[in-house]
C-alpha cells in the first residue's frame, strides 16, 4: 500500500475520531498479532510468494461482516464498472484468503498478483512494482471491535478492493500505466505528483454512471461510511493539474472527488497524463502542487 492512506474510524461511543483513537492502535494483543503478520515483509523482495497465515476464527468473522457490508454499499453507491469486475473477481466471501489464493486467479485474469507488504510502502517501489504486475498487500485484518472501520489500509482493503480492480483488464491496464510512468522518473517530486494522481483516481476517484454519481476507487470501495457520504463531497470534473494541487485527507474522508465522464475517459486522460509524464514535466507542475498538499 502506498504511504498516503488511512481512513477515519468511528469511536465507540459513535463519533469520528483520529486514527490515534482506534482500538487497533491500543490493543496490545490485536498490535502483537498485527507485528507478527507484518514481520515477513521485511527483505520480502517483490514477487515471492507470501507466506501462509492460519487466520483464526475471530478474524474470518471480520472479513465476513465487512465482506457483507461492502456488498450491500456496492450495489448501491459502486459505478457498474465496478459490479461487473466484482463478479468475476476471486473474492469468497466467508474467508480471508490467502494472497496466493487471489492471485492464482488474478494471473490468469490479467497477468496481476500479490506481493506481500508489512504496512505502508515507498511510492517508488509501491508504484513502481505495478508495471511488472504486482501489487503490495498487507496480510492482517482490521481490529474486530469496529469492523466498518480502520486507521490503515489491512488485507481487505488491499485483498478486495483493489482485487476487484486487478480481475479487470481494463482497470489493471491503469495500475501499469502508474507503474511505468513511477519507473521513468528520478525525482521525489515527480513521483509525488504521480501518486496523488494514482490517490484521486484509483483509490478515490468516482464516475457519472447515468445521471449519477458512483464510485470506482479501492479506498471508497472498502469504506462502506464513506461510500454513504458521497453525496456530501465536493465533485470535481477530472483534470490531473487540478488533482496535484488539492488538499486531500490522509486521515479521513476525501472532502474534494474528481469524477470521470466514463471509464472509457478515465483511461484517455490517464493516458494523456502518465504516457509522456518525465521529471521536466513533474517540475512545472510542482510549482502547482506546491499552493495544494496534503491536510
Amino acid at each position: 500500500m502506498s504511504d498516503a492512506w488511512t481512513r477515519t474510524p468511528v469511536t465507540p461511543d459513535g463519533r469520528l475520531g483520529t486514527p490515534a483513537e482506534h482500538p487497533g492502535r491500543r490493543d496490545r494483543e490485536y498490535l502483537a498479532r498485527r507485528a507478527a503478520l507484518a514481520r515477513p515483509a521485511r527483505g520480502h523482495r517483490v514477487g515471492d510468494p507470501s507466506p501462509h497465515v492460519a487466520y483464526t476464527e475471530s478474524e474470518h468473522a471480520t472479513w465476513r461482516t465487512v465482506h457483507a457490508a461492502l456488498a450491500d454499499a456496492h450495489r448501491l453507491y459502486a459505478h457498474r464498472a465496478i459490479l461487473a469486475a466484482a463478479e468475476g473477481a476471486p473474492i469468497p466471501a466467508d474467508h480471508i484468503p490467502q494472497h496466493e489464493e487471489v492471485s492464482a486467479e488474478l494471473r490468469r485474469l490479467t497477468g496481476f498478483a500479490f506481493t506481500l507488504a508489512g504496512g505502508f510502502v515507498d511510492n517508488r517501489r509501491f508504484l513502481g512494482s505495478m508495471a511488472s504486475g504486482y501489487f503490495h498487500a498487507v496480510q492482517f485484518v482490521r481490529h474486530p471491535s469496529i469492523p466498518l472501520y480502520t486507521p490503515e489500509p489491512d488485507v481487505i482493503h488491499d485483498v478486495f478492493g483493489h482485487g476487484i480492480h486487478l480481475a479487470s483488464p481494463r482497470f489493471a491496464e491503469l495500475y501499469r500505466l502508474f507503474g511505468r510512468a513511477a519507473l521513468r522518473v528520478r525525482t521525489r517530486r515527480a513521483l509525488d505528483l504521480i501518486s496523488r494522481v494514482y490517490w484521486f483516481t484509483l483509490e478515490s476517484g468516482v464516475m457519472a454512471d447515468g445521471a449519477e454519481t458512483k464510485a470506482y476507487g479501492a479506498a471508497l470501495l472498502s469504506s462502506s461510511g464513506e461510500l454513504a457520504q458521497l453525496g456530501r463531497c465536493e465533485i470535481r470534473e477530472l483534470d490531473p493539474s487540478d488533482m496535484v494541487r488539492t488538499h486531500y485527507r490522509v486521515s479521513g474522508y476525501q472532502p474534494v472527488l474528481f469524477r470521470a465522464r466514463s471509464p472509457e475517459h478515465l483511461a484517455d486522460v490517464l493516458a494523456e497524463f502518465l504516457e509522456d509524464f518525465d521529471d521536466d514535466e513533474g517540475s512545472r507542475l510542482a510549482v502547482h502542487a506546491s499552493r495544494g498538499d496534503r491536510s
